[in-house]
């Protein structure tokens, strides 16, 4: 067995590979601080938390989205809009070679790997498709739908995750057509929700995304991230509304500045069917109570934008699942990773589009901490907002961003030894930054 493919085994049993073990297996590529020939934007001045570095990687990708290691070491990167590349690294730590592993321009953002290395999945808006792959050789074979039948409408990423101890089963994250998509209310509508597929029993031409698969969870506006705890536990993070009003008694507040909240959700377990209901599209995180003065809320309540006797408040708080933590409102997440023993879940926060002044643009850690039961959850209280996370890497000039002058952070991913992680940034540029302690 190869030794990631190793390391791929221990972390799905949720023991911990020691560096000794690592090192023995291949030697750790060194961390470098330039690499040549590639030379940073001026117009992203960056900024890392103390006992954080950065180091830029590569550039001119197109819109680089999820991304990944294989068994051989080799990173992976969905290129939105143009396909999938396979990228090796010279012995100064630096990319030395790049290859066109599939060409598809309809490639958007999901991408995953079996535990064993050898099948890829990747999607577009409708579909969902998987490849033998060969990591020694970086070719793919064998294309294959898995899912299909997807809303193409809206919201078009389309996360792809496989549980570390359940290789046969897919995860899909499909979100909202629109802002408010009134009827994803329902479940069966098949939009707003995140589903699982049985692969061991994909039926020829692939499984309908509506009517085959189970639920883990509804009502999720858009779960654009998909992260494994150390129980191999579900975690979405969750893009939430926009240009929100609170209306009540005839009188309309635009709170939409620092509400809804972003939502960090715990989905569960995978393999057992999810059926609750999240809130969405009826009830909305509360991210700054102060500008809805009709009532009295606390961070992480949720609220109803226009609340009437038969559904309001109270109801929410009875029917819904709310989130076990606050994100600020429009910091757009888009990936989510833990550290090696999961005391910490890093977040890329892609930026907002439509709140002034801007937020995002950057990465942020969130401590967790193991519970007398052996689950995971975050350290911090359900209303802490943002006081519940930190900056890691962000844009100086964070509050005037915009898509073509700031970090846009995608896809994130640990290097195998865990020594530095990997942050695409799919703005203007296209872009690969590594973070590690220094």
């Amino acid at each position: 067995m190869h030794w990631f493919a190793a390391a791929l085994a221990v972390i799905g049993a949720r023991s911990v590979l020691g560096e000794s073990d690592l090192s023995a297996r291949q030697a750790a590529l060194p961390i470098p601080t330039s690499c040549p020939g590639v030379t940073a934007s001026t117009r992203y001045k960056l900024s890392a938390a103390a006992g954080w570095k950065y180091t830029l990687v590569g550039t001119g990708m197109s819109k680089p989205r999820g991304i990944l290691f294989d068994t051989e070491g080799h990173l992976l990167v969905l290129q939105a809009g143009y396909g999938l590349t396979a990228h090796t690294f010279g012995a100064d730590g630096c990319i030395n070679s790049t290859k066109t592993l599939i060409q598809n321009n309809q490639l958007n953002h999901g991408l995953a790997l079996s535990p064993d290395g050898k099948t890829l999945y990747v999607s577009a808006a409708p579909t969902a498709w998987s490849w033998s792959y060969d990591a020694k050789a970086m070719t793919v074979s064998g294309q294959t739908v898995v899912v299909r039948g997807m809303n193409a409408g809206g919201h078009n990423t389309r996360t792809l995750a496989v549980p570390p101890n359940h290789p046969n089963l897919l995860i899909v994250s499909l979100g909202s057509d629109g802002n408010i998509d009134q009827p994803t209310v329902q479940k069966e509508t098949g939009r707003a929700i995140v589903k699982v597929f049985d692969l061991s029993k994909t039926p020829s031409g692939g499984y309908s995304y509506n009517t085959q698969g189970w639920y883990l969870g509804y009502g999720l506006r858009n779960e654009i991230a998909l992260v494994f705890d150390g129980n191999n536990m579900v975690w979405g993070v969750e893009n939430s509304g926009d240009q929100l009003t609170r209306n009540v008694g005839g009188k309309s507040v635009d709170v939409h500045i620092d509400n809804p909240a972003e939502e960090l959700n715990y989905l569960g377990d995978p393999s057992k069917s999810n059926e609750k209901w999240y809130g969405y599209p009826t009830c909305w995180t509360v991210g700054d109570p102060s500008v809805i003065t009709d009532k009295a809320f606390k961070i992480g309540d949720q609220f109803m934008i226009a609340p009437n006797a038969t559904f309001n408040d109270a109801t929410c708080a009875e029917k819904s699942v709310p989130p076990r933590l606050s994100i600020k409102a429009h910091s757009a997440p888009i990936d989510g990773k833990f550290d090696r023993n999961f005391t910490n879940m890093y977040v890329s926060l892609h930026g907002s589009w439509n709140r002034q002044p801007a937020t995002g643009y950057k990465v942020v850690e969130i401590p967790f901490r193991q519970l007398e039961d052996g689950s995971y959850d975050p350290v911090a209280p359900r209303d802490s907002g943002v006081a519940g996370y930190s900056d890691i890497l962000w844009t100086q000039n964070e509050s005037s961003c915009s898509s073509a002058t700031c970090l846009r952070p995608s896809g994130i991913t640990w290097h195998p030894d865990f020594s530095r992680m990997y942050v695409a940034s799919d703005g203007t540029v296209g872009e690969l930054y590594i973070l590690y302690k220094g």
